[in-house]
């Protein structure tokens, strides 16, 4: 047998000259502005220059490109080991939303692998509109204009799975035990925000984040922890989801607390963490009065998690069609965005 699985990112500029056409590409995408064209495209056209020369200032401090693609190689990379089994052959594709390798590149890569089977694993861990169902729909239009008629399973979420609670909460755990014994602090998860108006249409995100902040603190065992979930990164005029990361650190600062912030959105290490979280919400903490700033890592190719995508694709393999990563429903029944009640490509 043999099985395809292609791992699904955002992607991020790979120079300072790659930024306006990867901010048009983000732009121009009918999940992120939900206008028709040519309208979407002449907003994208106008967003994407305009926020360049911010934008290439943000890559510029990271070294002038996003870490993003061989981060995501390399997790490829361990989950085809991880994979191993005999009697199937197991290949992993990587496939960027915004940047190159694009869908479309990889459909004709897969196509070539002839596979028996194909597993559509994004590495988004809670299901959005706006990052995962993209993603797969792009898939979708490539692989039937590629004529790829294999058999697919898609992972739509995983907001709870073992293998990535258990990376997280390990991680977690390091960058607390940095702390001394006596000093207060408080436990932000830390993820990327959304229009509120995206939420409200039944994106279930939210929920979803909220989910594997309550399934990281009890992986934690601690009764006693102070923890909020918070989302950061938020742009233009709309109102955003909230409490928002800057906010509650500055709210810290106020309250005398340490921090430790962990990403609980993201997989890979890119300009939110990296700038944003690193950089800019670090200088705000000190500015804030935060007598302590640690920011844990992203689950990167921590082995847990990477036996827990390795878990999710030999699940999925039984299945035809859309799974969640639990077996069962995560969202709400008011989300009704939840890709087990509208395709998902």
């Amino acid at each position: 047998m043999r099985v395809a699985v292609v791992l699904f990112n955002l992607g991020g500029p790979s120079s300072l000259d790659a930024v306006e056409p990867f901010l048009f590409n983000l732009f121009n995408d009918p999940a992120i502005i939900r206008v028709p064209q040519p309208l979407r495209w002449f907003l994208a056209k106008t967003i994407s220059k305009r926020r360049t020369p911010i934008a290439q200032q943000i890559y510029a401090r990271m070294g002038g490109s996003s870490p993003i693609l061989g981060q995501t190689y390399n997790q490829a990379s361990e989950l085809k080991s991880a994979l191993s089994a005999e009697g199937t052959v197991f290949e992993t594709f990587v496939a960027m939303r915004y940047t190159a390798p694009r869908a479309a590149d990889v459909a004709e890569q897969v196509r070539r692998f002839r596979p028996n089977k194909i597993v559509l694993l994004p590495l988004y861990p809670q299901f959005s509109t706006t990052t995962s169902r993209s993603s797969l729909r792009e898939w979708a239009r490539e692989a039937r204009a590629h004529r790829i008629d294999t058999p697919v399973a898609t992972v739509c979420c995983y907001p709870k799975n073992p293998g990535f609670v258990a990376a997280q909460a390990a991680l977690i755990a390091e960058s607390i035990a940095k702390i001394p014994p006596m000093v207060r602090f408080r436990l932000l998860f830390s993820a990327h925000g959304l229009p509120e108006r995206v939420v409200a249409s039944g994106d279930p995100y939210q929920a979803q984040v909220e989910q594997t902040a309550r399934a990281l603190v009890a992986g934690l065992g601690r009764s006693d922890l102070d923890w909020r979930v918070c989302y950061q990164s938020r742009v233009g005029p709309l109102k955003w989801i909230e409490p928002a990361t800057d906010e509650e650190i500055e709210r810290a600062g106020r309250e005398g607390l340490a921090l430790v912030v962990a990403p609980i959105a993201f997989v890979s290490e890119h300009s939110e963490t990296i700038v944003e979280l690193d950089m800019e919400y670090s200088h705000l903490a000190s500015e804030s009065g935060v007598p302590l700033y640690i920011r844990t890592p992203t689950v990167g190719t921590h082995a847990a998690f990477i036996q827990g995508l390795a878990a999710l694709v030999r699940e999925a393999l039984v299945h035809d069609g859309t799974t969640p990563g639990d077996g069962t429903r995560s969202c709400p029944a008011k989300c009704r965005q939840c890709a087990l009640e509208r395709k998902v490509a």
